[in-house]
């Protein structure tokens, strides 16, 4: 079928569509500045791009693809086709929170980014970056063991979010079975995680931990310890 031209079609998300299609093509790469010139009387033709996402659209920028500047994106894959009646309607698990539904998500979560656990306004540990962490709230898709599917929400960090957290996907069915075959002490030890939101560690472990942070030579000196201990 003959594409329409990206100039005679009527909404923004179909014209970048489109546009992209037939002036980008799969594979390469374009920028904001190019795709504002190309749509100089549209407002907030960057918002009708990231739109094309709930499509299956999907573009990659440097934090997906390390080979790209800053201000490039790829145009990775085509979705929807949002030109025709009928297709440019987003899926359900897209539709619009409300200030209330977000607000009660993000405190069942403990106000935690549930991926990589930070707060909000805290500074990430790896020091990437110097932006404070910013939480909103993503949709997941969880397989149930009697093989259904559905979007739960989920509080996810801006960072962790990028490239479309809710492309990740979560076997509950696998999850239970693991737990399933945990020793009766472990599932004990696990429920105590569960109803603390955190994993407590053992003394041993805690040792564990410091240890790993010694110099070789201090290591030596503790093996050493340890097997005098011994006797």
């Amino acid at each position: 079928m003959e594409l329409p031209s990206y100039q005679d079609v009527k909404g923004g998300k179909s014209q970048v569509a489109l546009w992209l299609i037939t002036e980008v093509g799969e594979g390469n790469t374009f920028t904001k500045v190019q795709l504002r010139e190309a749509f100089p009387e549209a407002a907030q033709i960057d918002r009708r791009l990231r739109e094309l996402r709930d499509h299956g659209w999907r573009f990659d920028t440097s934090r997906e693809d390390p080979s790209l500047l800053q201000q490039e994106q790829r145009f990775v894959t085509r979705g929807a086709d949002v030109w025709i009646p009928g297709r440019a309607k987003a899926p359900a698990h897209k539709n619009s929170l409300t200030a209330t539904q977000r607000a009660k998500v993000m405190h069942d979560d403990n106000n935690l980014c549930r991926s990589c656990g930070v707060g909000a306004g805290e500074a990430y540990e790896d020091g990437g970056g110097i932006d404070l962490a910013k939480l909103n709230v993503s949709r997941r898709k969880v397989l149930h063991s009697d093989g259904t599917e559905e979007y739960q929400l989920i509080t996810e960090c801006k960072r962790c979010g990028v490239g479309g957290g809710s492309d990740r996907e979560v076997d509950l069915g696998m999850i239970l079975d693991l737990v399933e075959d945990l020793a009766p002490i472990e599932q004990e030890v696990f429920l105590k995680w569960v109803a603390a939101d955190q994993r407590t560690f053992s003394p041993i472990e805690r040792v564990w931990g410091i240890y790993r942070t010694l110099p070789q030579e201090s290591r030596a000196a503790v093996a050493e310890a340890i097997t005098e201990m011994l006797g």
